[in-house]
């Protein structure tokens, strides 16, 4: 039972680091009918931004805004110089151009920091597990993790439910071209809605630096998985991205921790692992499919 704790929270912890992806991505393709494979390279950037700030100052809670003003300032300046060119364009043109935009910022990584994986040190005061219950010792950081992904859901949902930002955004998810129509600005709510997608993504990446390593290409290894999260909640869907990271987070670590030791009463255990694994990597994929056959849209509306 203590193990079984201990991976839903795991599982909790990594469906939050979904969700904070996956909220600035649905908005993205929601809003603005854009498919950016760049989201990644946000998250890498934030991570490598805040990552050596902290390691430069010794500080790691001012990691925090370097990496969301890094994040934020590479995600201005991408829908400026790119993304505002694709507006009118089909997807194909979409995903070339973001992709080359993949590519570039590995490179820039590269030239400037090195391929070798960066670290940085949590505070003391997070780094020894505490007893959550009997038995259950636990990392604080990851507990840190999971109650700020829950703080910026609640934001989120306050920000799309109770202002006038989030009515345009709901309205501009539904029917992008009635908005235009009524003469909101949408260039400016298209920069808005880009640039808060850049700074969920910049703070994922840096609270996720001390649990993985910071490296070049770490956004395209948490991008597909993102990209499902979206497809299962629904594309625009604020709340969609919420309740489907968090059960794709826990049903991906719950695979990898207990499949194979359940195949292993069936089968021999060098079969049953090899068999589990491959299982486990198509667990999320599997579920996506389950979802769109009763739901093809996903598990809410735009919007919603």
């Amino acid at each position: 039972m203590i193990l079984v704790l201990e991976q839903l929270l795991n599982g909790l912890q990594y469906g939050v680091m979904l969700f904070l992806l996956a909220a600035g991505l649905t908005l993205i393709f929601g809003i603005m009918g854009v498919i950016n494979l760049a989201h990644g390279s946000l998250y890498m950037i934030g991570a490598y931004a805040g990552t050596l700030a902290a390691a430069a100052t010794g500080n790691f809670w001012l990691g925090i805004p370097v990496a969301l003003v890094a994040a934020g300032a590479a995600g201005l300046a991408i829908e400026a110089l790119v993304i505002r060119r694709l507006y009118a364009r089909d997807h194909l043109d979409q995903v070339l151009a973001t992709f080359g935009l993949i590519l570039v910022f590995n490179q820039l990584i590269t030239l400037t920091v090195g391929r070798q994986p960066v670290f940085v040190a949590i505070p003391e005061s997070l780094a020894a597990p505490v007893e959550l219950l009997p038995g259950l010792f636990y990392p604080p950081y990851r507990l840190v993790i999971i109650v700020a992904g829950l703080l910026v859901a609640f934001g989120l949902y306050l920000l799309i439910n109770r202002t006038r930002i989030g009515m345009l955004v709901r309205a501009g998810a539904t029917n992008r071209d009635m908005v235009r129509a009524l003469g909101v600005d949408i260039r400016l709510l298209y920069t808005v809605v880009f640039g808060l997608g850049a700074l969920l993504a910049g703070f994922a990446g840096y609270v996720s630096g001390p649990i993985s390593a910071v490296q070049v290409g770490m956004g395209e290894q948490i991008l597909l998985a993102t990209f499902v999260v979206v497809v299962v909640g629904g594309v625009g869907s604020i709340k969609g991205a919420f309740v489907a990271g968090l059960l794709l987070g826990i049903v991906d670590t719950m695979l990898r921790a207990f499949l194979p030791g359940l195949l292993r009463g069936v089968m021999p255990a060098s079969e049953a692992d090899a068999l589990g694994i491959g299982i486990a990597s198509m667990g999320i994929y599997l579920l996506m499919a389950l979802v769109l056959l009763v739901r093809p849209k996903g598990l809410f509306a735009a919007g919603a």
